[in-house]
């Protein structure tokens, strides 16, 4: 099928089945419909999410990625981001659509496939976070899953099919090796990813990096590489990154405890929090609070 064909067609289905929670009746499967962004953190889930109309920024670190109609982003690690959509408007809204990444589907996809079917995964952990052109194959999937949207008869048997096929793409894609690893149990980003799912639940806590190292499994010199080639931040950045947004959620509710909050997210010193808070967001805490209460806008949007 014509890309620009399935992208038109992509972009009326959008339109048609889009909420306002991003859910739709098909297990894992997102729709987006943005018509005003300003950036917003949040946490990027292991996903698939392509635009059909519009694009998007995300700062990850130091790593900046832009992506656009018709391409599609990857993330492999639930990372801390910075992101919104560019130029949108109710005249001409953002559309996206996403798939949640699950590492059982990969790694059942890997030992589906012949041998020689998928070159080999490096030993080296790739970025957590990829952008490509989508093919005219994929697009054409991506499409045949939204439809089902309207053949509810059809959703139950057809959609984990489609589902997988688009797995399958992506697998094989340009941007392969990123999923792959996340299906691979002793793979060098499976075990970033073990360290970041310890610092998300644990955020308020100290810890050692060398007690973050043996818990994945790595030297420490190894485990700093991998995580910086994934995350785009060392492990204390990291942990800097999740604090930060916890509060920013946390004061959104009561913007006048910025002390209370900032004990809550493991600050010890609350000017040392204040600071940390005005380089990131951009203003003092109270007052971003307040200004994010008359401009935000709440609509769930893609990574």
């Amino acid at each position: 099928m014509n890309r620009l064909v399935s992208l038109e067609e992509l972009r009326g289905l959008i339109t048609r089945h889009a909420r306002p929670d991003a859910g739709t009746a098909i297990d894992d499967v997102l729709i987006s419909r943005v018509e005003r962004s300003t950036p917003s953190p949040s946490m990027s889930g292991t996903v698939l999410a392509l635009i059909a109309q519009g694009a998007k920024r995300i700062a990850l670190g130091d790593r900046v990625y832009e992506y656009g109609a018709g391409q599609y982003l990857v993330t492999s690690v639930d990372l801390p981001v910075t992101g919104h959509f560019v130029d949108t408007s109710p005249e001409r809204p953002a559309l996206g659509v996403g798939l949640i990444l699950r590492p059982a589907a990969v790694a059942e996809l890997l030992l589906e496939a012949a041998p020689g079917d998928l070159p080999p995964v490096g030993g080296g952990a790739p970025s957590g976070m990829a952008v490509s052109d989508a093919p005219a194959e994929l697009l054409d999937a991506v499409v045949r899953l939204l439809r089902l949207l309207d053949q509810p008869r059809d959703r139950t048997v057809l959609a984990p099919l489609i589902r997988r096929e688009i797995l399958w793409r992506v697998i094989t894609g340009e941007q392969g090796a990123v999923v792959r690893h996340l299906g691979l149990a002793d793979s060098s980003l499976s075990h970033v990813a073990r360290a970041v799912r310890w610092i998300r639940e644990h955020y308020t806590q100290s810890f050692r990096v060398q007690d973050l190292a043996q818990l994945s499994g790595m030297s420490l010199s190894a485990f700093y590489r991998n995580f910086q080639a994934v995350t785009a931040m060392s492990p204390i950045q990291f942990q800097k990154q999740i604090r930060l947004q916890e509060a920013r959620l946390l004061l959104a509710t009561d913007p006048h405890d910025v002390t209370g909050v900032s004990r809550h997210v493991g600050y010890d010193s609350p000017s040392q929090f204040s600071r940390e808070y005005r380089r990131q967001f951009g203003a003092p805490p109270s007052q971003d609070a307040r200004r994010r209460g008359s401009t935000h806008d709440a609509t769930p949007a893609l990574p």
